[in-house]
Formats: structure tokens, C-alpha cells, sequence
């Protein structure tokens, strides 16, 4: 049996949520989406689902193989428009969706950019934190930061996002520099309200161990930018995404804090929905983002 039409048929019961509704997406019988199944399964000697007459869930060994899947499958879609598509020009409108502070900071300022090397592709661009439904909204690809729980998406790793600990070099030299997070009680740490999205505080890692802390401070506020701006004016220390402060770093009007103890990086993405062909226009725009997230110029403010 086909090795590529086994790992075809993994990704697209998972996305479909059942073997018939994948089944009757390629036109066969789902006795024959169920062979498949076991047989990759047999392959791999892993389970990958668990299926029963209701629901197919992923095991943790599958879900973490359906984005190695993913991401092969795209690049082997990509080589093939590649090649396809030969000298083809790219063109139609394309609607992206990022969320509102990475995308003002990070996406906007590429599309005019973008443009300039394809004339013929019109872009939207909706910037909003509610996470878009792809598919059911219409859009082409969004730009996402952090973890991906939608595991019917497609996803592109183009960056990682540390989380760090910043403040000004006058708010040090008046307050003190913290050496371990549970000193962070001392001092006036700026942080989102408890109606904002970051519920759990802030990561760090300790003797080895992932921990949470919520620490408190004279000032909060539910939108990171305002955290971000009182913090450059120097009312407190604050945590936030390396995409935010980088270039402030890099210039020294924040200095990055607790280093040592930095928690694991998270992602940044390009998304789309599962397609047998991608557009060109998406192709590139992915590829574009990929050049310029991946160089550590850009994040500073220099490229």
C-alpha cells in the first residue's frame, strides 16, 4: 500500500473527524480509509487513533505525528507548484488574519512590501485576538502565536516567541534587578487584567520544572500594548513576547530580566486550511513571511 496515501488518509480523517466523511471526500468506501488506517498503524507499530462508533480522537503519539504529516504534506504540495507552476504569475486577493498587536507590528508593514513584488495580488488584512475559523470565514492564511489547537489547519513554523522579563535601565537602578523569579513579589510588575486571555501568569522555568506565577503590582491593564508602553516609561517590569521588545532590547531601552529561568519558547505560524492545491498567491505570501521571520535582523528592527 502507498506510504503517501497512508499519511493522506491520517490527515484527512483527523481533519474530517470521521472515516466517512474522509472516505467520501476522495470517493471510496470507508472500509478502505479504515485499511489504510490500520495499516500505517501496523507500520509504525503505534497507535495513532482511537476510534469508536461516535468519534476519532488522536493519541498523543498521533497528534504529535499529524504535524510532522502536515508539514510534509504541505512541502510536497509546495515542490509540486513549484514545478508546475514554472514561470506562472501570482494573482487573485488573498485575505489574511492575524491578531491585532503582532499584526500591526509584524504583518501590515509586508504587505506593501509583498505587493511590490506581486502586482497582481489584491490582500485583506483582519486583524483581531478572536481565533478566525478559516475555512468557514474565507480566509487564505492567518499568522498565529502560540499553541495551535486546531488540529484540522495546516501549520507552518516560521519562528520561535520567547516570553521575557523586561524593564527600563532607570527602573532598575531606582528599584533593583530581581535574581530569581520569586523575588518578582518585590517589585511593580505590570500585568493584564483578569480579564484577559493570560489566565495561567507568567511561565518560568525553575530547577528543571515549568512554573507559574502570578505576580502583582500597582497597575494593570486587559491590552499588552499599554503594559508594554508603562513599561517603557519605566513604572514597572513586564512580560512580554520577544516580538514585542526585541528592538527595544536591542537598543537598550529594556533590559532583558530572569534569563536563566526563561521558559520554553512557543511558536509563530502560518496557517491554512487542509487544500490538495494550494494557490499560488498563498505559496508565496508563506514563503515571503518565512524569509523575513527568519532572520534575527527583523525582529530588531533593522531588516
Amino acid at each position: 500500500m502507498d506510504k503517501l496515501k497512508q499519511l493522506e488518509s491520517f490527515v484527512s480523517v483527523v481533519a474530517r473527524g470521521s472515516l466517512t466523511a474522509a472516505a467520501k471526500a476522495e470517493g471510496v468506501a470507508p472500509a478502505i480509509m479504515g485499511r489504510r488506517l490500520d495499516a500505517l498503524e501496523q507500520r509504525l507499530d503505534v497507535r495513532l487513533l482511537l476510534r469508536t462508533t461516535r468519534r476519532i480522537t488522536l493519541t498523543h503519539e498521533g497528534s504529535a505525528f499529524l504535524e510532522d504529516c502536515q508539514r510534509l504534506l504541505a512541502e510536497l504540495a509546495d515542490a509540486e507548484a513549484s514545478v508546475s507552476a514554472g514561470g506562472a504569475k501570482a494573482s487573485g486577493h488573498l485575505r489574511i488574519t492575524a491578531p491585532a498587536g503582532f499584526g500591526r507590528r509584524h504583518v501590515a508593514p509586508l504587505m506593501p512590501r509583498f505587493r511590490e513584488q506581486h502586482a497582481d495580488v489584491t490582500i485583506s488584512l483582519n486583524l483581531s485576538d478572536r481565533v478566525m475559523d478559516l475555512a468557514g470565514e474565507g480566509f487564505d492564511c492567518a499568522v498565529r502565536v502560540g499553541d495551535l489547537p486546531d488540529s484540522s489547519l495546516v501549520s507552518v513554523r516560521m519562528a520561535d516567541n520567547r516570553r521575557l522579563c523586561v524593564a527600563t535601565p532607570q527602573y532598575l537602578k531606582r528599584h533593583g534587578t530581581p535574581q530569581h523569579p520569586s523575588a518578582l513579589a518585590r517589585f511593580d510588575c505590570l500585568t493584564l487584567s483578569s480579564d484577559a486571555s493570560q489566565t495561567r501568569g507568567w511561565a518560568f522555568t525553575v530547577d528543571g520544572e515549568l512554573v507559574h506565577l502570578k505576580p502583582g503590582g500597582p497597575l494593570d491593564c486587559s491590552d499588552g500594548q499599554v503594559l508594554h508602553d508603562w513599561c517603557l516609561a519605566g513604572y514597572g517590569i513586564a512580560w512580554r513576547s520577544s516580538w514585542e521588545v526585541e528592538s527595544e532590547v536591542a537598543d537598550g531601552r529594556l533590559l532583558a530580566l530572569l534569563e536563566d529561568f526563561a521558559a520554553p519558547p512557543n511558536g509563530i505560524y502560518a496557517v491554512f486550511p487542509q487544500r490538495k492545491h494550494l494557490p499560488l498567491r498563498v505559496r508565496l505570501w508563506i514563503d515571503f513571511l518565512k524569509h523575513h521571520y527568519g532572520q534575527a535582523a527583523f525582529w530588531k528592527g533593522v531588516a
